[in-house]
Parts: structure tokens; C-alpha cells; sequence
């Protein structure tokens, strides 16, 4: 894990990227695609979470 982690964070400093914020993002769409109340304890694709069981 270490080498991928390493390379991660060159990758990020060659594309002058900021980590912190594109996983402050990601987080944020996944929370919209994925609201508590219908994903919680189920692994459905988000497409599928309106759909009933």
C-alpha cells in the first residue's frame, strides 16, 4: 500500500492536484448519490436505491 500511496501523492503534485479537496468532493457526491435513508445497509447500485426490494 505504501508504493501505491507514494505514487498517488506524485501523481497529484504532477497534475497539481489537491487530495484533500478532490476527496472532500467525492464524498460529497457519494452522500448525494447515496442518501442514508435508502442505501444504509444495502448494496445496490445508486440507480437502484428508489426502486423497492
Amino acid at each position: 500500500m505504501a508504493d501505491v500511496f507514494a505514487y498517488l501523492l506524485r501523481l497529484a503534485d504532477v497534475l497539481d492536484l489537491d487530495l484533500t479537496e478532490a476527496l472532500k468532493e467525492k464524498i460529497e457526491i457519494n452522500r448525494r448519490r447515496y442518501p442514508t435513508h435508502l442505501a444504509r445497509g444495502r448494496a445496490d447500485k445508486y440507480t437502484a436505491l428508489g426502486e423497492s426490494r
